[in-house]
């Protein structure tokens, strides 16, 4: 189909976890942020569907491609057939697991059609391995890792109380050059290991450079940039309670 298709083909490490990322961007949303829409066009009378991501980070519900065999693997079909036979959750994860396998599958395609070797091969699977699935994601199951982190964060005295919902790169580095020569060693530990944290919708650390506004869902503890779910710093003052779109959607279901 036509959305499935990739608009270029990746040839280099790079460009193939860049595709990959786009594609698990578009999937993120469409199973968190956008899930009420996504729900209602997987309508089970209609025909076979698959859910497509696509590189430029849009998501779209369509039938599966005609040609045989088709340009890219294509994803799960039918996923429309099973929405009403199992709870919300159970469904939404389904969805996910089967779009993190199709993700690894339209990757490790370019890869062969582009004769990576092994060490190609292996340096692919390790960025990609390196953020969270959709999976992971869409079930919170981030979120002991998450909070291993906070603990250690919080110990350290590196977030106030009111740095434990929302931060940014700003304030996170004035925050060091007020440190004294005696805690130069605790923040530059300090500073390493918040450059390890992944956005839990897109899986990008705050070195990016994207976005440097930052909110944490008080539910499962897990990280996320603010515009990947479309929380504005002006927002999260009026906030008391944060939740991502996937703890809302848990708390949503009967």
């Amino acid at each position: 189909m036509e959305g499935g298709a990739s608009l270029y083909n990746p040839r280099t490490v790079e460009e193939v976890f860049r595709d990959f990322k786009g594609r698990r961007a578009a999937i993120v949303k469409a199973l968190t942020s956008d899930v009420g829409e996504f729900y209602q066009q997987c309508d089970p009378e209609k025909e076979n569907l698959c859910l497509y991501g696509l590189p430029n980070e849009q998501w779209e519900v369509n039938l599966p491609a005609e040609e045989v065999p088709p340009e890219l693997p294509e994803p799960a079909l039918g996923i429309n057939f099973a929405r009403d036979g199992l709870s919300e959750k159970e469904w939404l994860s389904l969805v996910a697991i089967h779009s993190d396998t199709w993700l690894l599958s339209v990757s490790f395609y370019f890869g062969s059609r582009f004769s990576f070797d092994k060490a190609d091969r292996k340096r692919l699977f390790d960025m990609i391995n390196g953020i969270p699935t959709i999976f992971e994601v869409v079930t919170g199951n981030m979120k002991k890792q998450t909070k291993e982190k906070s603990s250690a964060a919080n110990q350290n005295g590196n977030l106030s109380k009111s740095d434990s919902k929302v931060r940014s790169s700003d304030g996170k580095h004035s925050k060091a050059m007020q440190a004294n020569n005696e805690e130069d060693e605790s923040e530059e530990e300090d500073t390493d290991e918040h450059g390890e944290t992944l956005c839990g919708a897109c899986g990008d650390g705050d070195g990016t450079g994207t976005d440097d506004f930052w909110i944490c869902c008080d539910v499962c503890e897990v990280w996320f940039h603010g515009k990947c779910v479309k929380i504005t710093p002006a927002r999260a003052e009026h906030i008391k309670q944060y939740k991502c779109p996937a703890c809302s959607n848990k708390r949503a279901r009967p």
